[in-house]
């Protein structure tokens, strides 16, 4: 017989002990669309702590609506090895050009990483950053709806020797440590440069020359990484955001050897 108590108990205790162990981490991530879900893979392979926070209800940021609300995305032959990885082969349409379903191919990136051992905490926001010795080392949390209803409710913070910034256009994180620390980044003008029009071929290339430490222990992705550094917008194409990720988890591999 069911018991609604135990079923609670159940709930509260699993769940409180998963995010006391992300606590203390080698690596916080913040967004979980596919650059941050391709990072979080790539490190939890390679035997780090990693977990990855989400104020939204679901996990996949832009990749769920596909085009327009057609949910089908592209990917060009440069990401063909990242979808590999992960057990993706899109279907060919013309030579360098690949379609797949965008839920499927969501589902996918979730399943894969979890399954390499990411933990994922979805309806969670980031306010701030812990900063220590002039540098990023942690997150301030609270629950996503908190910010969105706009109490005033106390968060939590959290400890990780990297951070990355992988929410997407807005850069939330790197947005807040400009604002409230008036840092200077490791960017063409030492600040936020902000995001370009559409130009794919361009931005395809950029989001992943962008992806890089824009102040010490913070790390930007995928859009994020443009927005930051100036890189162009390239709509439902998404190799580059893959090859961002995997770009991302090895700079970050080799600060954390």
């Amino acid at each position: 017989m069911l018991n609604e108590v135990t079923i609670s108990t159940a709930i509260i205790n699993r769940y409180m002990t998963k995010l006391t162990s992300a606590l203390d981490l080698d690596v916080a991530i913040v967004g979980g669309g596919p650059s941050g879900l391709v990072a979080g893979y790539y490190l939890a392979k390679a035997g780090r702590k990693v977990a990855l926070f989400d104020r939204k209800l679901s996990i996949g940021g832009g990749i769920w609506g596909g085009g327009m609300m057609f949910n089908e995305i592209v990917v060009q032959e440069a990401g063909a090895a990242v979808l590999a990885e992960f057990g993706l082969a899109g279907s060919p349409f013309e030579p360098g050009y690949y379609t797949l379903d965008s839920v499927y191919t969501t589902a996918t990136l979730v399943h894969k990483a979890m399954a390499a051992g990411l933990l994922i905490f979805n309806l969670i926001g980031v306010d701030d950053v812990v900063i220590k010795d002039e540098r990023v080392a942690g997150l301030v949390i609270n629950w996503g709806a908190v910010s969105t209803l706009g109490w005033h409710i106390d968060p939590l913070t959290l400890f990780a020797r990297y951070v990355l910034d992988a929410t997407g256009h807005d850069a939330e994180i790197a947005s807040v440590l400009v604002r409230k620390m008036g840092v200077r980044l490791n960017t063409e003008t030492g600040g936020l440069v902000g995001e370009k029009s559409m130009a794919a071929e361009r931005a395809e290339r950029e989001t992943v020359t962008n992806t890089r430490e824009v102040y010490p222990g913070l790390f930007v992705s995928g859009m994020a990484a443009n927005a930051v550094c100036g890189g162009y917008r390239m709509g439902p194409v998404f190799g580059g955001m893959l090859l961002s990720g995997k770009r991302a988890a090895e700079s970050i591999l080799e600060g954390l050897a």
